[in-house]
């Protein structure tokens, strides 16, 4: 039998640890909360034009020497409602003109008084900074070339879907294979990822392998990962696929059973590019496969990439790694693709704005980067996400005098009037090689006609965004004088100057 004193000490060590254990808890679930906490701001509005920031803007964006300039104010007001694909505002967006900066005679600068801010409602959606990627690990084969290339680099976009925008993982695992990278140059990615907050790992990948089977190699990669133990989900994706809401992902995701065989993706948006290479996941929207049918597909990974699957899996365009992938799986299972909407493959050509100006919240883009498909800034868009929510990203407001701001993309005015169905995508782009007019009607729906080069519409489009240390969020809309778009049906310009728009958004 225990004495008075050790049952005291034995009572005394159990309420240590018990409040241990509860401060532990709680300052976790603080940590937590504090990345959720909803910015404020103390910004002071300021639209005075000043001549050296004007010299800045104009040869950054390589401007004339005179050109319009407008910095308007947007109030972000974090309401329960649903996200909308437009919302209509009562007030203007351009109550008296734009100031015309000439800077080979500056005027008497200085003395601008802002506008009353637009008025926004979003929705109470979550922040970038508290996704949570844990179950899910990223396979993506590329070249250091493409890697360390500034036009080509995936390193900011990734920063935003794998980091919490302050230097921390996410939780989401990176296996980065790099083609005939050299020692020095595997470090050098490693580091610069490290930096960023990414957790990855990097490894050489052999160019003497077919191309579509490394692309098939990831699977086995990532199932034999020792990682892979903690997670739920496996993923294959390109150097230029984005998720630009961690959230919506995740969210999706809690739809499947990840103990069950799952192949999760989507098709081609261009209905001629699935009759070519058929019915699969692509790989740029995200290719997601469950564990169990991983496990399968790295036991029959040698079978799965003989000559004679790799002689099966050319559909006329060399062999392809989404139909040996899906042969793998098809040929050895009963597993049959699961669509899930909102992944983007974007085989896409020309001017995207139609799709970006949609009005949609989309899980995940692709075909960004230019070099025969379109170009786009994913990484600039959502910027705005760190203080408005991941709803906010291309979310659209159209103002009294029809501009419509679709949030992180542009700024569009419509001098006609907003005379059109709003809610159909505007057909400004594409499809190729074969564009029969209807080639992407099943996804996209039936578009409406394109109003470039009508005099119906002219647009500032976003070229950077910042977050600023007081919370607002600075974005840089630009519009050329000469611009093809923007000519009436004589091909005369709507405007003979260049402009600048400058959004500053305050939480």
């Amino acid at each position: 039998m225990r004495n008075p004193f050790s049952r005291c000490v034995l009572f005394a060590v159990a309420l240590l640890l018990l409040l241990a254990i509860t401060w532990k808890s709680d300052r976790i679930e603080d940590v937590a909360t504090d990345k959720d906490v909803a910015p404020v701001s103390s910004h002071i509005m300021d639209c005075s034009v000043n001549s050296t920031y004007m010299s800045e803007l104009k040869t950054k964006y390589e401007l004339g020497d005179t050109f319009q300039y407008l910095r308007r104010y947007v109030r972000i007001n974090r309401e329960p409602i649903a996200r909308k694909s437009i919302t209509k505002l009562g007030q203007q967006f351009l109550p008296s003109a734009f100031t015309t900066v000439d800077l080979q005679h500056p005027s008497n600068y200085g003395t601008e008084k802002c506008i009353e801010p637009l008025q926004v409602p979003v929705t109470q959606s979550p922040y970038p900074a508290t996704g949570n990627l844990s179950d899910f690990m990223f396979g993506v084969s590329t070249t250091f070339k493409r890697f360390s290339s500034e036009k080509t680099s995936p390193v900011n976009e990734w920063t935003y879907w794998l980091t919490d925008g302050k230097g921390n993982s996410n939780g989401g695992k990176l296996i980065l294979l790099l083609l005939d990278a050299t020692e020095d140059q595997i470090l050098h990615a490693k580091t610069i990822l490290h930096h960023a907050g990414i957790d990855v790992d990097v490894y050489h990948s052999d160019s003497s392998m077919e191309m579509a089977v490394r692309y098939l190699t990831l699977i086995p990669t990532l199932y034999n990962h020792p990682e892979r133990q903690s997670k739920k989900w496996l993923v294959s994706c390109d150097d230029d696929t984005f998720f630009p809401s961690v959230h919506t992902l995740t969210k999706k995701f809690e739809a499947f059973d990840p103990d069950e065989m799952l192949y999760i993706g989507t098709l081609s948006e261009d209905i001629n590019n699935v009759d070519r290479h058929g019915s699969q996941a692509f790989g740029g929207a995200g290719v997601f496969l469950s564990v169990p049918l991983a496990a399968q597909i790295t036991k029959d990974y040698e079978t799965c990439k003989t000559d004679e699957k790799i002689h099966e899996s050319n559909s006329g365009w060399g062999p392809q790694g989404d139909i040996l992938l899906r042969k793998c799986i098809y040929e050895n299972t009963d597993v049959r693709l699961s669509i899930l909407r909102g992944l983007y493959q974007l085989d896409l050509y020309g001017d995207p704005s139609g799709f970006y100006e949609a009005g949609i919240k989309p899980i995940s883009l692709h075909h960004f980067k230019g070099g025969g498909w379109h170009s786009a800034l994913p990484w600039q868009y959502t910027k705005i996400a760190h203080i408005c929510g991941e709803d906010c990203t291309l979310q659209r407001f159209q103002t009294s005098d029809n501009y419509i701001i679709s949030a992180g993309f542009s700024v569009v005015h419509y001098p006609q009037g907003v005379n059109f169905n709003i809610a159909q995508m505007e057909r400004t782009f594409a499809a190729a090689p074969q564009d029969k007019g209807w080639n992407l009607d099943y996804v996209f729906d039936p578009q409406r006609p394109s109003l470039l080069k009508t005099g119906r519409k002219i647009s500032w489009d976003l070229q950077e965004a910042t977050v600023n240390e007081d919370n607002t969020v600075s974005q840089v809309y630009v519009r050329k004088a000469n611009d093809w778009r923007w000519v009436d049906r004589n091909g005369e310009p709507m405007s003979q100057l260049d402009g600048i728009i400058e959004l500053v958004w305050i939480p």
